[in-house]
């Protein structure tokens, strides 16, 4: 029986292969748009702006206690009836990208606060200005500092992508929710789907794994 449904489900394959693609899309486009903006919190987090950092200190904390569901709702059926209509596609990449940005933001703002103060001291008094600083002195060893959690995020993005099934994008899951609709075993279908969500993952979560290890051997 098991070998019958397998045979049925090998037939939807590109139906798979096209979700598998449209999450690493996805989940990648998100990415690089929420590390660009994810240092820019992590820097006004981390910086003597105390106001600034606070407000968007709210503003992170917002995104990060509300459940993502409930963002890619409010950004793909909300915000049309203010005038802004995004695809599904569109939709995902905003929410998601928002959401990596916020949990970046603090892992970039504890990077940098990790750094020894002395070293910007330093830089300082060779007559560095804090621009040069930062991008020179400061920043550099804040990213060997946060690497490792930077791919765990990018393993959670994947994850969360999912949500955008709820909306019609055709990622990994919704393709197995319209597979299983042909194929009346949820427990096989969605067992592939797991094992497509893992391949994608596991190699992530391997490099996470080695450059924590790296990351702690350079500090012994």
């Amino acid at each position: 029986m098991v070998w019958f449904y397998l045979e049925r489900i090998f037939g939807y394959w590109p139906v798979l292969l096209k979700g598998m693609g449209m999450t690493i899309g996805l989940s990648l486009l998100s990415l690089v748009i929420g590390v660009a903006i994810g240092f820019g919190f992590g820097i006004i987090r981390a910086g003597r702006n105390r106001w600034a950092a606070r407000a968007l200190g709210l503003y992170i904390d917002f995104f990060r206690a509300t459940p993502f569901l409930v963002q890619v709702f409010i950004v793909f059926f909300i915000l049309p009836q203010v005038g802004i209509e995004l695809s599904a596609f569109a939709a995902g990449v905003v929410a998601l990208s928002n959401m990596a940005a916020c949990f970046i933001g603090e892992i970039v703002a504890a990077g940098l606060k990790a750094v020894p103060p002395g070293q910007s001291e330093a830089a300082l008094a060779s007559g560095m200005t804090r621009a040069q600083q930062m991008r020179l002195v400061v920043m550099p060893q804040a990213v060997r500092i946060i690497t490792p959690s930077l791919v765990g995020q990018f393993v959670l993005l994947i994850k969360d992508s999912s949500v955008v099934s709820a909306i019609g994008l055709l990622d990994l899951t919704r393709s197995g929710w319209l597979i299983v609709q042909s194929v009346p075993n949820g427990l096989l279908v969605f067992g592939i789907v797991g094992v497509g969500y893992f391949i994608i993952c596991y190699p992530l979560i391997h490099l996470s794994r080695r450059l924590e290890r790296r990351g702690q051997a350079a500090f012994l």
